[in-house]
């Protein structure tokens, strides 16, 4: 079943007055990956995981993994589940320079196409079932200057037309794609240039033989950003009604946290990714752990993890951080932001941290230190790490209407 399949169901459900999204969790830890299939497996329902390649890639990302090694582990956890629900790997921020090596190397515009050219066929051996193409952004360009709508058309048809080339030569299934960005360096949140982006897509794909890698969703500037919340009712319908009848949906990036989840399935949104809100989730169950720990060490003989410590040391020596600050805090050393800042920095930057190693040794002191020593949920830290992250996955699922879901989607 193709993600392309779920979206026309989608379409036909809501003339008939049943509204779903897709949710699409952003697998950046193991932790969050096993909650979103224990959560799937719970729900009877399809799921979509989002990996951009910062987070997996041929050289491993933050979590280690490349795509062939992450789809297996995702198939290992919903056999240990028992999870007969659709699970579909996907590509996210498929594009040039959207890798942060990529940017940190300064790589010519040849060479972070090849990369990305070599990432899409990994993702395809793999067995990924959505690709989202999207060569929005151009480091040869002045900082925050889009590239020309008919430049990233083009690259968008340069992407798509080798993934299907790939595709037939690897003789997989098809694959569905999705398009734009919600960023708005990409250029595309004025809705004249959205109408520009869509004709000019539909012309190239037709051009290049390709035509039947049509998107199915595309993404869309819908009000919600790295630090904004509130998702645009109005924008929503705007740009529904603009991609419905050519048998897509919108795709809403930045959901973390959103305070009206329900307005999405309600305004006709195909999907939605989330992602820093789960790391939250997990950072906090951590430190839940943390606040106990000290409770079970008296007579133990065993030493504290300094779990929180290392966790801030690893954060701020991968200068990833960096990333996320503010204007005015540029060139600041981490001890010199407020408080505030570095608590969100370390909050931010976990997910990039997980599996380094001085993190995952300080994590399993921390939860033998709480084994066997702790009562109730505590005593099993992992299942309790693992709980709360579904805790938040669930929010989703009942808003998009996603419980139970799976029959009508595949009917």
């Amino acid at each position: 079943m193709t993600i392309d399949h779920l979206i026309r169901r989608i379409i036909d459900l809501r003339g008939q007055g049943t509204h779903i999204t897709l949710l699409a969790v952003c697998p950046n830890s193991d932790a969050v990956l096993e909650a979103a299939v224990r959560v799937a497996a719970d729900n009877n329902m399809p799921l979509l995981f989002a990996a951009t390649l910062n987070q997996v890639d041929l050289d491993g990302g933050y979590t280690g993994w490349t795509p062939r090694t992450f789809v297996g582990r995702m198939e290992e956890l919903a056999a240990r589940y028992h999870c007969t629900s659709p699970l579909v790997p996907c590509l996210d921020h498929g594009g040039p320079w959207l890798k942060d090596a990529h940017t940190r190397d300064r790589l010519s515009l040849t060479k972070t196409m090849d990369a990305v050219k070599d990432s899409l066929t990994a993702c395809l051996e793999a067995g990924y079932g959505l690709l989202h193409i999207d060569p929005t952004v151009d480091r040869t360009l002045p900082a925050g200057q889009p590239p020309p709508v008919e430049v990233v058309v083009g690259r968008t048809v340069e992407l798509i037309a080798y993934a299907e080339s790939e595709r037939e030569r690897l003789a997989r299934p098809p694959v569905s794609y999705e398009v734009g960005t919600e960023e708005v360096h990409g250029g595309l949140v004025d809705l004249q240039v959205f109408d520009q982006f869509l004709a000019g897509l539909r012309a190239g794909l037709d051009a290049a033989g390709v035509g039947r890698a049509w998107p199915c969703l595309i993404v869309g500037q819908v009000g919600t950003d790295l630090h904004t919340t509130a998702f645009d009712r109005e924008s929503a319908r705007r740009l529904y009604d603009r991609v419905a009848p050519l048998g897509s949906l919108i795709k809403g990036h930045y959901t973390d946290w959103v305070e009206n989840p329900a307005n999405y399935p309600a305004t006709g949104m195909g999907g939605a990714n989330v992602g820093p809100e789960f790391t939250a989730a997990e950072l906090a169950a951590l430190h839940e752990l943390c606040e106990h720990e000290p409770r079970t060490l008296p007579g133990s003989g065993r030493p504290p993890s300094g779990f929180r410590e290392a966790l801030r040391a690893a954060v701020v020596d991968s200068d990833r951080w960096r990333k996320w600050l503010l204007p005015d805090e540029v060139g600041q050393r981490f001890d010199e932001l407020t408080a505030s800042r570095q608590e969100w920095l370390v909050a931010t930057g976990a997910r990039y941290v997980w599996t380094e190693p001085r993190v995952l040794a300080a994590r399993r002191v921390l939860y033998r230190n709480l084994q066997d020593r702790a009562s109730g949920e505590l005593a099993d830290p992992h299942n309790h790490v693992i709980q709360r992250i579904a805790h938040n996955i669930r929010r989703y699922v009942e808003a998009f209407n996603l419980r139970g879901s799976l029959p009508l989607l595949t009917g």
